[in-house]
């Protein structure tokens, strides 16, 4: 059982993250995720994160078909997040909340987040008094608990945390490789919440596959450890700090949840051998000069172009890693529908809406340079 207080109900640290499910002939594959589901609760496991837009907006209603239709309602914690692209006006809100119980099956949410907190989207939420109304939909009992997840500077984290002491619990992007990282700040918003008190969920502890799918040279300085999968190491580095409450992890497969429910189902933290380990790892990843992208898609949300942002850094980084044909060979897959780097108009909306501030519009120059330089020859 959870060691804390109010959130009883948890029985594990691992959480099945429902922004990546597994898909069949580019839909989701709801028989598959069902058996994930089972095989999850059935091992101990009863955390499941949502959001309104994910999975191009039917990670919901997959919940629904797999989860909660199938349990009762006492077999599993569902978390789910006020999402801003949903909603411009303070009257939306509320219809916005009622959708997104009945498109889960349910009349109340374990966990409801203010999602993605930034700057920006703070003053949003505070101009539509989204706090306010989460707070309200507390004390009515259609949520059981309140909190936020975060992508920004650990002094706006603190600002929030004072304006709103009503807040339990912090979702924030934390893993080795950012744990220093100036641009996310992962040790110095952590450092915040165990100051504040507030239970701390970890979202991206893989940091979108990029640690689950180590190049050789890191790879090989895991295995030498004897055991466990890149991503164990990761998750459990995650999952060893004081405070964290709950690790998530976006699980595309069968043989990706039995990976981690292996060594989460009696979780140890990293031991002083492999945390040596997993300091190696992160030097030799930061000397790759990897664009640090997660595949969150918000910046495609924003895109006037409709360009597959995310798809074009991972090429760019896997040419980083491998100088193989398969990332030219996947560029033109991925822009063979769509839009190229070079078709971007420079607006700069993929910028502000990026948790990872990356500095987007000179990588896609860059990614073009690369990939698109038979064409400007």
């Amino acid at each position: 059982m959870s060691d804390f207080l109010g959130f009883e109900k948890i029985n594990k640290k691992l959480g099945l993250g429902c922004m990546r499910l597994p898909l069949k002939d580019k839909a989701i594959d709801h028989t598959t995720f069902s058996a994930m589901v089972d095989a999850f609760i059935e091992n101990g496991f009863n955390y499941f994160d949502t959001a309104h837009g994910y999975m191009r907006g039917e990670s919901e209603n997959a919940l629904k078909i797999s989860l909660t239709s199938r349990y009762p309602r006492d077999a599993y914690v569902l978390a789910n997040k006020l999402s801003t692209f949903h909603f411009e006006r303070e009257e939306e809100i509320v219809p916005l909340f009622e959708s997104q119980l009945e498109a889960c099956g349910v009349d109340y949410f374990d966990i409801y987040l203010m999602h993605a907190q930034n700057t920006a989207l703070y003053e949003k939420y505070k101009s539509c008094r989204a706090y306010e109304h989460a707070l309200d939909f507390l004390r009515e009992g259609r949520i059981k608990h309140f909190g936020i997840s975060f992508h920004d500077r650990a002094d706006l984290l603190e600002k929030i945390l004072n304006d709103y002491p009503e807040i339990e619990l912090v979702q924030i992007q934390f893993n080795y490789a950012d744990y220093e990282d100036p641009t996310v700040e992962s040790r110095k918003c952590y450092e915040v919440c165990v100051k504040y008190g507030k239970p701390v969920v970890v979202m991206e502890p893989v940091k979108g596959g990029c640690l689950a799918n180590l190049p050789d040279d890191a790879s090989a300085v895991l295995r030498a450890l004897g055991g466990g999968s890149d991503a164990s190491y990761a998750i459990r580095f995650a999952a060893g700090f004081d405070g964290v409450m709950m690790v998530l992890s976006g699980m595309g497969s069968i043989d990706m949840l039995n990976d981690n429910m292996s060594y989460m189902k009696d979780f140890k933290p990293l031991d002083e051998r492999e945390r040596a380990a997993v300091d190696e790892v992160r030097r030799i990843f930061r000397s790759k000069d990897l664009i640090a992208c997660t595949a969150c898609e918000y910046c495609i949300a924003n895109c006037p172009m409709n360009i597959s942002i995310p798809n074009l850094f991972a090429c760019m980084n896997g040419k980083k890693l491998w100088n193989s044909w398969n990332s030219d060979y996947y560029y033109g897959v991925h822009t063979q529908s769509a839009k190229k780097a070079s078709d971007c108009i420079g607006c700069g909306a993929c910028e502000s809406a990026c948790p990872q501030h990356l500095p987007i519009r000179e990588l896609l120059r860059e990614v073009a340079k690369e990939f698109e330089k038979k064409e400007n020859t």
